[in-house]
């Protein structure tokens, strides 16, 4: 079969199996795209079960002399491997060239994050006098409490919540269904909100179980719920580089520093993966660090 029917069949496995989102769907594509282009220029007529690693490593070392970021090149090489990965399922191949071939190292970003001081000179940053400073405030408590994607935030249905259980579902990337947690201050401020403002609105169509409105009815974007984060962190005078991400780092941080196990930071945060839960556990060995070299009486020359 030709490189377009193993193509096809690969984009209707990210679709149907893996639910992706169209955006990550196409990001996979333009990855082989990319592998069979490269293998044209090279004058090879490989079809994708006769690709072999010497290729695979040849491509990798092509769009690294490209320039392209480490980043992206690590992107591309994910999307290769799960390429690979897709047609030995399929058992098109025995063997996965791509199973032993290796991305450009990334040094992870440790990411800004915020303590309950700083949360809670945000909150006190909130002009009151404004129609919008209750739904801010409950908006800022349940990120912070539930550790939501900023999409998650806005798309939260008030059948979401499960006020006597103390849970929220949430329907995350992939429409996939979690079950979080959701502390006794945000639920307050959820339920003040709801009875001082949100019931005094009129949702517009299709907005009648969103819990957050702007003031028309409508529902939030995720740009207003960064702008609003950004604003108070300037007025509280945080200098930190704060967006809707930060407070869903800042809600794992503080669980795995106060012990919390990190398979369930990994359930409640919805990571597919392990592996991408495990930065916190470099956010909390720098946050030790930190106390050593602060309050340890050897830790200083």
């Amino acid at each position: 079969m030709s490189w377009p029917i193993y193509i096809k069949g690969f984009k209707a496995y990210l679709q149907l199996e893996k639910s992706l989102a169209a955006n990550s769907i196409e990001s996979y594509m333009r990855d082989v795209a990319k592998l069979h282009q490269f293998l044209q220029i090279e004058n090879s007529d490989a079809g994708p079960t006769q690709v072999s690693i010497s290729q695979l490593r040849s491509f990798v070392k092509y769009i690294s002399e490209l320039g392209l970021e480490a980043s992206s090149q690590a992107r591309i090489v994910s999307g290769i491997k799960a390429f690979f990965h897709y047609l030995l399922m399929e058992d098109e191949i025995k063997k996965n060239p791509a199973e032993l071939l290796e991305a450009p190292r990334l040094k992870r970003a440790l990411p800004d994050v915020l303590d309950t001081h700083e949360i809670d000179a945000m909150a006190a940053a909130i002009d009151q006098t404004k129609a919008e400073a209750l739904r801010n405030r409950t908006i800022l408590e349940t990120m912070f409490s539930c550790g939501l994607r900023v999409s998650e935030t806005v798309n939260l249905g008030i059948t979401q919540i499960f006020e006597e259980e103390e849970y929220l579902k949430i329907k995350g990337k992939g429409n996939k269904e979690r079950l979080v947690p959701i502390g006794k201050t945000a639920l307050y401020w959820i339920n003040l909100y709801r009875k001082e403002q949100r019931n005094l609105l009129e949702p517009k169509q299709g907005c009648n179980d969103i819990l957050f409105l702007n003031r028309r009815g409508g529902k939030l974007s995720r740009v207003m719920v960064f702008y609003i984060l950004k604003e108070l962190a300037q007025k509280a005078g945080i200098k930190k580089n704060i967006s809707p991400h930060t407070l869903r780092h800042s809600f794992a941080t503080a669980l795995v520093e106060a012990g919390a196990d990190l398979r369930a930071v990994q359930q409640m945060l919805g990571h597919e993966s392990i592996t991408t839960t495990e930065i916190y556990t470099h956010l909390d060995r720098e946050y030790l660090r930190e106390v050593v070299q602060s309050f340890h009486p050897r830790s200083k020359s």
